[in-house]
């Protein structure tokens, strides 16, 4: 099946200038085998947004397409052989190249597949209509589900039955949130939001490790704001979080990233949403097995953010940032700064938020040599006077001239 006449031509798509994708799709796109870019490749070529992984699939059984790839001279490695896909590296740079294929049964992840050469039974088996198409290395776009339609009018939409599709993999209840939240325009799908209200339960079923990289990656939508407001309401995202989710907290954190000139940050933005004390950062890496760098995250932003105030001075906020580093500080200004009565162009927050980019803070300047010297004892006297002298030069505001420091090395000795 050819292109309809009426379907865009992607004329400056990559896969058309010269470099590895064209060398791929050279070998495995003749002598009677068909090959074409399809996915979230060609639907972001078409909206113009960046295009991350490109995928291939192909009319050519796994083990012709490790051949042609092998004879070629690139690197074939079978990453999943018994559902059709192989892992090409043309240059350094690796593609996933997948045989078209149907689904005999489907049970969660898992599927009894059968090979083919039909593609429009190809799309057919993927989750939604925009995720449906293709790309031939001439530009031609190929739609079987309408999925253009639904790209210019910004729907999300499932391929089928919402139902039929969401019991194959649970996780497409998230999947169609995130969608709508990066892609989607106006209210989500009815029919697919019905289902995915009817079938919410199934995401207990599904392992933390692939919720927590679902839900992350919605949380940086650009239209996040209404589309977790949607799940709150269904009770979806209560469901996944565990706890009552802060939609104010979240969408104000939006802002004052903006404000700040910061991009998106997910762990950032759970935060807002669903941690107020410690409890819950703890609630959230165990439910989502978070990995221990963002969990240290979230604990650092539930610890004392109300109280953060730019009216408190600027040395109060060196302190902050000396003592927990300009990441978490960051992080937890913002979240100070969302929670606050300040809007969004508040001046105050805003120089707060940047203080890091203003200063660095000092490394402590006095050792243990130091103490020795004024005949301080190695042990617990020894750590007690160090940490005595830490405090001081933080409350003095980091001062650095050899007197000052005599000063503070006596006092905390004594």
């Amino acid at each position: 099946m050819t292109a309809p006449d009426n379907c865009p031509h992607l004329r400056d798509a990559p896969w058309l200038r010269p470099g590895p994708l064209a060398q791929l799709l050279a070998v495995l796109d003749r002598d009677g085998e068909q090959a074409r870019v399809v996915g979230g490749a060609v639907r972001n070529a078409l909206l113009e947004q960046p295009i991350g992984d490109i995928d291939v699939a192909t009319t050519a059984r796994p083990q012709e397409v490790i051949r042609r790839a092998e004879q070629a001279g690139f690197k074939a490695v079978p990453t999943g052989i018994e559902h059709g896909t192989v892992m090409v590296v043309v240059e350094r740079a690796p593609f996933e190249v997948t045989t078209l294929r149907e689904d005999i049964e489907t049970f969660g992840r898992k599927a009894t597949v059968r090979f083919g050469r039909d593609w429009k039974a190809d799309a057919e088996r993927r989750d939604f209509t925009i995720n449906a198409l293709s790309a031939s290395r001439d530009g031609a776009v190929h739609d079987y589900v309408d999925g253009l339609a639904d790209l210019r009018a910004r729907r999300v939409r499932f391929i089928g039955d919402p139902q039929t599709r969401i019991r194959e993999d649970y996780l497409r209840i998230l999947r169609f949130f995130r969608f709508q939240a990066t892609y989607g325009s106006g209210p989500p799908d009815a029919a697919g939001l019905a289902a995915a209200v009817v079938l919410r339960a199934g995401l207990d079923r599904l392992s933390r490790e692939r919720v927590r990289t679902e839900l992350l990656k919605l949380l940086s939508g650009p239209h996040v704001v209404p589309t977790l407001a949607v799940m709150a309401e269904t009770g979806i995202l209560g469901s996944v979080l565990g706890g009552v989710p802060l939609l104010a907290s979240f969408a104000n954190v939006t802002k004052v990233e903006a404000a700040a000139g910061l991009a998106p940050d997910p762990i950032r933005r759970l935060g807002a949403l669903n941690v107020l004390v410690a409890e819950d950062a703890e609630r959230l890496h165990q439910r989502l097995r978070l990995a221990n760098a963002e969990y240290d995250r979230l604990a650092s932003m539930a610890e004392r953010w109300w109280a953060i105030d730019p009216g408190r001075g600027e040395q109060v906020a060196r302190a902050l940032l000396y003592r927990i580093g300009p990441d978490q500080f960051v992080d937890r200004v913002l979240l100070a700064w969302a929670r606050s009565e300040a809007g969004a162009a508040d001046a105050a927050w805003r120089d707060l938020a940047s203080l890091p980019n203003r200063w660095i803070a000092p490394r402590f300047p006095l050792r243990a040599a130091d103490f020795l010297r004024r005949g301080i004892p190695k042990g617990p006297a020894l750590g007690t006077a160090l940490e005595a002298a830490e405090e001081a030069w933080i409350a003095g505001d980091f001062p650095a001239d050899d007197t000052t420091l005599a000063e503070i090395v006596e006092a905390a000795a004594r």
